[in-house]
Order: structure tokens, then sequence, then C-alpha cells
């Protein structure tokens, strides 16, 4: 069998964007690109073929390397820098608007480096809500950025490797002074329209939303209760625009284009070639209206290759179509190789090439009935370990109901949908359709949540994630490669079913007790746990878009023996709520001063327990310091695992920290620096006094506040500590035991640095 071009293709570009990635963010590829010139030419010189291959992984490098040299330059993170910029998204948050802005023009401050290379940021803007802008618009902002970077925590979404293959080059939000200005009005914009005149219609919001979703490819429209819903319960595809929406719209072309050749000329219309280019102009104009976003322009190649594919004319198989979509796409869009939904939709599309190659084409409504319900029982549990991989979830219940769900939305909603655009010229004609749809709509909505909560969405523990995925892939192969022995599938069918079912066990290893100091920007959040028991120190900030850090650490539904909330300032418990609906919290505790949504126990100076042979005591406050200041009277926590000790001051002041000098047995194992490493705390008789081996800094990278203070951080070097920083190092992790030294991890280091 013939290999021809597109799998060679596929794989240079491969090859290519692997390569660049592996590189990283460089800040000089002269070299690099001097050494890939000089062998384009000695290949060129040999065989013109291999220098083709070679220019092929190029570009795939250079198109990754392109992405990292785009980012904003760390000289400028933090600074004011002035922009215009056209508007490509806009989405309402809690008490703002989350835009996404094309650069076209942006100047630094004096002295700084360049900021011409950025071309995306993402941005909140507040205080707008008389002046919204809106997708088309060109503005002059001034906008404070930072480079594009996520919380660093373990089993956690990674943001900042969102952004990257997103194409988004800085975040940050949008100054009030000066005022932002409008500098031109947006253009026509068909989608616009279309989306104007949905706003019109007498329809439900949620009707709304979803055809925006469906039929425009605005996503965004779409709350955060819809996404919810939908990923609870694995039907997250049938929102996207993807091949069943393009297949769709490509087959009804194909279909109106193919009768008016055989009106037109009856005798020969089969061998017409316009009907099917025709389809694909459809394809074509389909992706545009819904803005060519990855997953669209996807679906419109695997369209188009479907299309010449079935077409007959001079076509490749179904292999060499799969992979000639696969090339094509990431010759566009190099970056879509680190896109998750690239790759769930390729390996459906080939999953359904083996379990139908062969066999022959279904015939009459009963045989397309059990194809579709073939396909779909054989597709899923390929497609659960595919996302078990990718999102670390799981939905029970996903099987059973796109089984329902995708012929549902398939042969009857999205057809309604795209059917009220046709008629839309048409008065009432169209309402009417979307008034069918808005039924259709809430039907399935009313099977989504009872199928969710009778089977919620699950996500295994870590451990669980590759043996189950496993389990899950050779049952997929077990029951779609033909001739695989009947006592094999049940075999294989079985072990799948016994795998969440295997007891795991929650006993630390040889550790007493692991302690992690979670990444949660400007704030602290820390868990402590040791074998038969949980507790949380702060519950990390809620940011003014009312994003929480705590909501992205956990599942729902985890058990805590105990919360200490050290006060009530918004950077240590700004989690509370989200910890109290999401959770089952055994006691709270908190200074008694506090005002907390919770009731809680109050921390007092001298209380002590012990727990798996780990002893926690209360150093402050006493109970005569209640009308201190929210900070002085923080809880003050004491940790003693055998020799070891580890501080968690909170935001006491260096006043309370003198006060506090008389209970320490130097040297303190590690310390949790005091308010972030603020100037008003570690005061130098308290860090002389704890004499820390470790340091630990709870701040967010970029902070206005400039924690940690360069004194403080001094004062610990010249005692000789070593120093660590949930800014820079991501979420840091202790283990300690009665036998062993302590031991320090982190999740990101961005750059070697001194630390002890």
């Amino acid at each position: 069998m013939r290999v021809g071009l597109a799998m060679p293709v596929a794989l240079a570009l491969m090859v290519g964007a692997g390569g660049g990635s592996w590189l990283g963010p460089s800040s000089n590829t002269m070299p690099l690109t001097s050494i890939l010139g000089v062998l384009l030419l000695c290949l060129a010189a040999v065989k013109l073929r291999y220098c083709l291959w070679l220019a092929i992984v190029c570009w795939g490098l250079v198109a990754i390397q392109y992405q990292w040299a785009a980012q904003l330059p760390a000289g400028l993170s933090g600074e004011d820098v002035l922009v215009e910029a056209r508007v490509v998204e806009s989405q309402r948050v809690t008490s703002g608007v989350r835009l996404l802005l094309a650069v076209e023009r942006c100047v630094s401050p004096d002295q700084r480096p360049s900021c011409q290379q950025i071309e995306r940021v993402r941005v909140s803007a507040y205080g707008l809500d008389q002046n919204l802008p809106q997708p088309g618009e060109r503005w002059q902002m001034t906008l404070r950025l930072r480079p594009p970077n996520g919380f660093q925590n373990p089993g956690t979404f990674d943001f900042a490797h969102w952004l990257w293959r997103e194409g988004i080059h800085a975040t940050g939000y949008v100054r009030q002074d000066p005022a932002p200005q409008r500098l031109t009005p947006s253009p026509f914009s068909l989608r616009q329209q279309a989306l104007s005149t949905l706003e019109t219609q007498p329809l439900a919001p949620r009707t709304q939303r979803w055809l925006s979703a469906l039929t425009l490819g605005l996503g965004d429209q779409l709350t955060q209760d819809d996404w919810e819903l939908l990923n609870a319960s694995g039907t997250t595809h049938l929102v996207v625009i993807s091949g069943l929406h393009v297949g769709l719209v490509v087959s009804f072309a194909l279909l109106l284009a193919r009768q008016a050749a055989r009106w037109l000329t009856p005798g020969n219309w089969r061998l017409r070639a316009w009907p099917w280019w025709f389809s694909g102009a459809a394809a074509v104009g389909y992706a545009l209206l819904a803005g060519m976003a990855p997953p669209a322009m996807r679906a419109m190649i695997m369209g188009l290759v479907g299309l010449w594919v079935l077409s007959g004319r001079h076509a490749p198989g179904p292999w060499q179509g799969w992979w000639l979509a696969l090339a094509a796409v990431l010759m566009i869009d190099p970056v879509a190789l680190w896109r998750p939904g690239l790759w769930l939709s390729f390996i459906a599309v080939a999953w359904l090439i083996v379990i139908w190659q062969g066999r022959a084409r279904p015939q009459g409504l009963r045989g397309w009935g059990w194809a579709l319900v073939r396909s779909q029982l054989l597709l899923a549990p390929l497609m659960a370990a595919a996302v078990l991989v990718a999102f670390g979830r799981v939905a029970p219940a996903a099987p059973l109901i796109n089984l329902v769900a995708v012929p549902w939305m398939s042969l009857l909603m999205v057809p309604l949908a795209l059917l009220g655009w046709l008629l839309a010229p048409l008065p009432y004609a169209s309402t009417a359709i979307w008034w069918l749809f808005e039924q259709g709509l809430n039907a399935f909505y009313i099977a989504l949540e009872y199928a969710v909560v009778h089977w919620p969405l699950w996500e295994p523990p870590r451990a669980l994630h590759l043996p189950w995925a496993l389990g899950l892939f050779v049952t997929a192969l077990c029951w779609g490669l033909p001739g695989t022995a009947r006592w094999l599938k049940r075999g294989a069918l079985i072990l799948v079913i016994l795998v969440p079912l295997w007891p795991m066990s929650q006993r630390l290893s040889h550790e007493a007790l692991r302690i992690t100091v979670y990444d949660v920007g400007q704030g602290q959040l820390i868990k402590l746990r040791s074998a038969h028991y949980r507790l949380l120190v702060d519950t990390g900030p809620r940011y003014r878009s009312g994003f929480m850090p705590l909501e992205t650490l956990w599942p729902p539904g985890q058990h805590f023996d105990q919360v200490i909330v050290s006060h009530a300032d918004t950077d240590h418990a700004g989690g509370v709520r989200a910890l109290q609906d999401q959770h089952l919290v055994d006691e709270w505790r908190a200074p008694a001063a506090e005002s907390l949504p919770v009731k809680s126990l109050p921390c007092v100076r001298g209380t002590e327990w012990q727990r798996d042979g780990v002893t926690y005591r209360f150093w402050w406050p006493n109970a005569d310091h209640i009308d201190a200041s929210a900070n002085d009277r923080s809880c003050v926590l004491d940790i003693e695992v055998g020799q070891q000790r580890v501080l968690i001051t909170g935001d006491v002041g260096s006043q309370v920290e003198r006060r506090l000098v008389g209970d320490l047995d130097a040297p303190v194992t590690a310390l949790v620096a005091g308010h972030h490493g603020s100037a008003s705390s570690s005061g130098l008789q308290f860090v002389r006094a704890a004499d820390p081996q470790h340091v630990i800094f709870s701040a967010g990278r970029d902070n206005p506040f400039g924690h940690p203070n360069d004194a403080v951080v001094r004062r610990f070097r010249q005692q000789g500590s070593c120093l660590w920083n949930t800014a820079h190092d991501g979420a840091i992790q202790l283990r300690l035991s009665t036998d062993a030294p302590i031991e320090i991890n982190t999740l990101r280091g961005d750059a070697p640095r001194q630390r002890c």
C-alpha cells in the first residue's frame, strides 16, 4: 500500500511543532535558524524532496516558536501600556466584562521593552456598564498586563498552557484612568447581525443562547450553569461547532444541489461536479459564519476531505483522507497539536473507520438505527478513556445519554436551528420553527438534569486515571476489532467495571504529615493531610470577577475534618462560601471577633490537639486581644512532627511576633511567612529567634503590594533560610516524618534561583 504524501506531511509537522515546544521560549533563535538554513541548502543539493520535508518541519517549529516570542516581555509585567485594538469577544462576568482583544498597535513606557509583538490579549474591564465594548469595535485603552501565567497546583487545569495554545499573549485589566475611548464602531458583520436578530425573537434567553452556540459558534453566550450541565452529562461536543454541524450543512447542501442537477440535467446529473463544489462552499461559508474558530475550521477541513472521498473522483481511501485532514489542520494551525479537541475528534473519526471498514452500508431505517446504536456503544469506552486522560473526569451516564442525545440533536435540534435561519426572510416562519426548537431544548434539558442528578460527574483519584483509561481502551479494542474471542470481550468489560471499586488506601506512604501550600495568587490556602486527618488553613482569595481558586482544586463532595480561617480578610477567607456549598466540613475555627458566613469555634492561645501522632497548637490570639486589628488577631498555628516544627502565622504583625518569641524553640523547620512577606511582619527579632530552615511566601506573581518585601527577603537570607515562593514555584509540598529530614517539592520553577 502506498503511503502517499498526507501521512509524512502530518508527521513532519508533528516533529517540527514538538521540537518548537521542547525548545520552549527562547530569547535567541538565530543559531538554530542558521543551522536549519544551512541544512536546507545541503539537502536541496542532495535531493529536493528531502528539502521539502525539512521545510515542513521548520514550518511547525517556527510557528510554535513564534507563539512563544509573541508573549509579553517580562519587563512589561505590571506596567501600563497604551493599545489600539479590535474587540474579538466580549463576555459579561461578575461586576464587569471580559474582553479578548486583537492588538493593532501597542506603545510601552520609555526605557521599557517593546510590546509591538503581542497580538491577542485577554483583559477584564470594570466600570463600563453604560459603554460596553462590542465585537468588531476598535478601542484605545490603557492596559496593565502580565505574561500569560496561571496557578500551578497538583491535578488542576493548566490555565497558562491553555492561554498559550489559544494564542493569548498577555492577560490583565483595563485601566479606568485614562478612560478607554471607542475609535470606530463595529463594521457590518453577518454573524453579529444574526445575533442581533436572535435577540429580537420572542424566545427564552436559554433558547437564544443555544441557537447562538449551535449555529453561530458563539459558545461564550452559554452560561456557567449550561457548561456545567454539559460537562457533567458528557455532551459538551454537541454544542461546539463540530463535524456534526458541518456534516449536516454539507449533507443538506449536497442534497439540494444534486436534486437541482437532476432537474436541470436529468440525463447525466450523476456526472456533474458542481453539486460537490456547492456543498464544499456551504461548508466554508458556515465555518466563516461561525467565526472560523479552531473547532469550526477543523470540522470544515474534515468535511471538505470527506466530500472529496465520497465524490469518487481520484479520491483517497478513508485512512489517506484521515491523514490528509490532520495534515491540513496542522499546516494551517500547528498549535492545534496541543488542543485536546483536535485529538478527541480525530480519534473518534479514526475509530469509526476501524469499526466500519469492510462492513456493508446499512440499509433501511432499521439498518441505520442499529448502525447508530452500534457506533455510539463502541465509541463510548474509547472516548471516555480519552476524556479521562485529557480532563481527569468521567460522565458515567455519557454512553446512554449520547445514545439518545446524538440523534436528538443531529436529526431534530440542529436541523430546526438551521431551518429557522433559512426561513428568516419569511415573517413568523423562523419564529415558529425556533419555537419547536425551544420545546425540544426544554425536553433535552429535563433529561440531562435528571441524568446528572442520578449519575453525577465523577472525578476519580489521580491514581485511577491511567489504569482505568487503559482498561477502557482495551475494552474498546476487544469489542470493536473483529475476531476477538467472546471470553476476552466479557473479561475486559468486567475488569473495567471493577477498577473504580478497587480499594484505594488513604494512608500516606512513609511521611506522617503532608503539607501543601497552594498557588492561589495573592492569598493563602494550606492543606495538611495525615493518615486519618484533613485540615485546611485558610480558603484562598475571591477575586473581583467572582473567581475563587479553591473551586479549581478538588471536585465537589470533599471532606475536611477542620478548617481554620486565620482571619476574615478576602485573601484568606474568600473561598469560605464555596467551601461551605460544595464540600463537607466537620468543624470551623476562626478568631472570635471575625464575621464569617459560617458558625465557628474560636481559636484561642493554648488550644492543643493531636491526630495521627502530629501535635497542633494555637499560639495566638489571646482571649484578651479580640479588639486588636484584623491582622493582629490572626490565628497562629504551630505543628510538631517529632523534632520538626512548622509555623503558620497568618497576617500578624511584628508586634505580635515579638510576643511569640518566648514560645519559639529554634530552629523552626519551616515557616509560612506572615502577611505574604509584607514589611509589617517577619521582624528582625522574630526571624532571629525562629531561625527557620525553610521560609515559604504565599504571594501572587507581580502583585501590586510588592510581596515579599525586599528587606524581609534579605533578613531571611542573612539568617541562612531557604526561600520558596508560590508565585514562582507553584504549589509547594512539604513531607514530614519522625525519622527523616523534611522533603520539599514544587510544581514549577521558571528559572534557576538561589534558594538557600
